[in-house]
């Protein structure tokens, strides 16, 4: 999962990357509100940290902005503007979630992945397609009830494609959404974590789960569970 986060406190700032690259995930900051601007409509993120009080451009008016060109990435507000008509103004200017300073960083981890998994239309952190069943919370992957062993971005991939089930992901998009920005995109490391997942989810090459569509991209074909609320 790839996520913008924009905080103009420095070591805040690096202590949130920190956290989330340790979490699994791709990062990209912005220290201002300009450059937040800009990142939200150059790439495709999953989610989005937003520091109201930013330099240069507001983070609401950032969020204004966003909407406006109808950028749906879940937004969390992240600031120490903690008074209820604040609040109000965030989440009225589009933003999905808001969470006060000081906080615990696991606390906004959970409320990140929660954002994450709803926009892909999912109540609960345990995804289920055919006998795959992915753990969001515990970063587990099941077959058959049986635990799989993944490398880090096999799971991330596998991931990824679970949240957009039969949806055409091409080959940038996956890699834009697993690696940070300087991650070479004509790598042909996504085929390779393709065909290893292709081995451990479907070793007999029975369910053929992942459909390769040639100069478009991936599509994971298999029928998913609804959710338990």
């Amino acid at each position: 999962m790839r996520i913008l986060i924009t905080e103009d406190n420095p070591k805040l700032l690096i202590q949130l990357d920190a956290f989330f690259q340790e979490q699994g995930f791709s990062v990209d900051l912005a220290d201002d509100g300009e450059r937040a601007q800009f990142l939200l409509t150059e790439y495709s993120y999953d989610a989005v940290i937003m520091d109201l009080g930013l330099p240069k451009i507001e983070g609401i008016d950032v969020i204004k902005y966003a909407r406006k060109k109808q950028i749906t990435v879940p937004i969390l507000i992240l600031t120490a503007r903690d008074n209820w008509e604040q609040k109000v103004l965030g989440l009225d200017a589009g933003a999905d979630d808001y969470l006060t300073k000081p906080f615990h960083l696991e606390e906004l981890l959970a409320r990140i992945k929660a954002l994450i998994r709803r926009s892909a239309g999912h109540a609960s952190s345990l995804i289920s397609a055919g006998p795959i069943q992915l753990d969001l919370t515990k970063q587990l992957v099941f077959l058959d009830q049986k635990e799989l062993e993944l490398t880090a971005y096999e799971y991330k991939v596998l991931e990824y494609l679970l949240l957009n089930p039969n949806k055409v992901i091409s080959k940038t998009e996956l890699t834009e959404h697993i690696y940070d920005q300087d991650f070479d995109l004509d790598s042909n490391v996504i085929e390779v974590f393709v065909g290893r997942l292709r081995k451990k989810i479907d070793p007999d090459n029975t369910l053929k789960p992942i459909e390769t569509l040639r100069g478009r991209g991936y599509k994971l074909s298999l029928t998913q569970s609804k959710d338990s609320v």
